[in-house]
């Protein structure tokens, strides 16, 4: 396996702004400009934000097992080495292909939210019928909107981790610059009457927003996957994971507030772009509305970055480890990127627009399954190694750590539930499909590796770099 050795070739070139915007850009994403509506017509605007801080409380303590193992085994791959290390092979593969499934699933579904947000700027431009499915008509010019942006990304991605950081720094300011000004406008012109009601729909309301919070959130564990990319003292690794989860519930819950200022909850809801509207209510201009959807636009575009970034590293772990196939572990001879990994995740996402619309529900459900199964292997991950390895170097170390695992566990595990059949946000049969060809793609994909190389060759990798 001609690849076996490049791990130390990636790069350590990513600073402290560099590893805050790829991750805080990452957990912002488009869902706050379509959804925040929602989240205050089900819960109020006050349930909305508590919902908001009950889950950022409960993804901080995930967060918490990611920051002391991501500071301990500094190593590309993430989840990948810390399940290496506490629950073994087979275990190590399942965890992180769980979490490849979700990275690609925000992928792909970025793919499919730009022509729809294209849509909102240039009403009509949908041209050329292709066919139509699960009722919605797929139009040659909006797959092709999808198809482009999808490759325009790989290619950032293709030619270095610093081109990709750079254009992620850039557009993370462009929507906090943007957000400084909505907020800031909302609380000196925006009405405490339109906050009412406070709570819709008692704790049923809250839970309604809830359920939406591991999808909003995940991003933070791309952090993980870049580790070896990362030029910080591996405390501080753990430190700005920490805080870009923080950054994250405290913009959410602005949003949401800013929002209830300037809009009662009758106005929102439906079709309502809630965000953009409340914008431009705070400037009584259109303009206004077109600068918050082109923030959107700039959240969609860091989401992206963010995870080809740490899909491809994913991948490049999983293969680099002989668990996939070999070419999947080359890394470019110049720019120090694991290209074929990349090219991977562009075709797959620009096959996505193909889907239209609902291809958006059956991603980021079948692959937010993908996330929370993989914060269940590490909140594990971290239990074990606490009791197994006590003495294990922890350059960021988490107090309570029994404690704070025992509690990322049990939210794993409460999180993953909200997936399965006796919830009512279940996955349907589509999405059950999409997830389980995903698998035993995989395992089809881990079983031929494992033949070719053998178990030991991923022992011996994992022994000699990552311990």
């Amino acid at each position: 396996m001609s690849s076996s050795n490049e791990s130390s070739d990636l790069v350590r070139v990513l600073a402290r702004k560099d590893v805050l915007a790829l991750a805080f850009g990452a957990m912002i994403g488009w869902g706050w400009i379509v959804l925040t509506g929602n989240f205050i017509v089900n819960a109020g605007s006050m349930g909305a934000i508590v919902a908001f801080l009950i889950g950022g409380a409960a993804v901080v303590l995930v967060g918490l097992t990611y920051a002391e193992l991501a500071a301990a085994m500094p190593k590309v791959g993430g989840e990948h080495v810390y399940s290496y290390r506490a629950l073994g092979h087979f275990a190590s593969f399942i965890c992180t292909w769980s979490i490849v499934l979700g990275y690609i699933s925000v992928v792909a579904f970025e793919a499919v939210a730009l022509p729809t947000v294209v849509e909102s700027l240039f009403p009509g431009y949908s041209v050329g019928h292709l066919w139509t499915l699960s009722g919605w008509d797929v139009k040659l010019t909006w797959v092709l909107v999808g198809v482009v942006g999808s490759l325009i990304m790989m290619a950032i991605n293709y030619f270095g981790v610093t081109m990709a950081a750079l254009i992620q720094r850039l557009v993370t300011l462009l929507i906090l610059a943007v957000g400084v000004l909505f907020i800031t406008g909302a609380l000196f012109t925006g009405e405490t009457t339109t906050l009412q009601p406070l709570f819709t729909g008692g704790s049923g309301g809250i839970m309604s927003v809830l359920i939406m919070v591991p999808f909003l959130f995940v991003g933070f564990d791309v952090i993980p996957q870049a580790a070896e990319e990362i030029n910080l003292p591996f405390r501080d690794i753990g430190r700005v994971l920490t805080l870009s989860v923080i950054l994250a519930v405290v913009w959410y819950a602005l949003i949401v507030f800013g929002t209830s200022l300037m809009m009662p909850a009758s106005s929102l809801g439906g079709g309502v772009l809630a965000v953009p509207a409340a914008m431009e209510q705070v400037f009584q201009a259109p303009w206004a509305s077109k600068l918050m959807i082109l923030a959107g636009v700039a959240g969609i575009i860091t989401s992206w970055n963010a995870f080809y970034i740490g899909g491809s590293r994913a991948i490049y772990a999983l293969a680099h480890a002989g668990m996939l196939p070999a070419p999947l572990a080359k890394l470019h001879p110049k720019y120090r990127t694991p290209t074929n990994a990349i090219i991977l995740i562009g075709v797959l996402s620009s096959l996505a627009p193909l889907l239209g619309r609902p291809a958006m529900v059956w991603l980021v459900d079948a692959g937010g399954l993908g996330i929370v199964i993989a914060y269940l292997f590490v909140a594990l991950s971290f239990l074990v190694l606490r009791v197994r390895e006590p003495d294990m170097p922890r350059p960021f170390f988490v107090r309570q750590g029994k404690l704070v695992g025992v509690l990322a566990v049990l939210l794993s595990i409460g999180m993953t539930g909200l997936y399965l059949p006796f919830s009512p946000s279940a996955l349907t049969g589509t999405e059950w499909l999409v997830f389980g060809l995903w698998m035993l793609a995989g395992l089809a994909m881990y079983v031929w590796a494992l033949k070719t190389y053998g178990k030991g060759y991923a022992e011996r990798v994992m022994t000699r770099e990552y311990h």
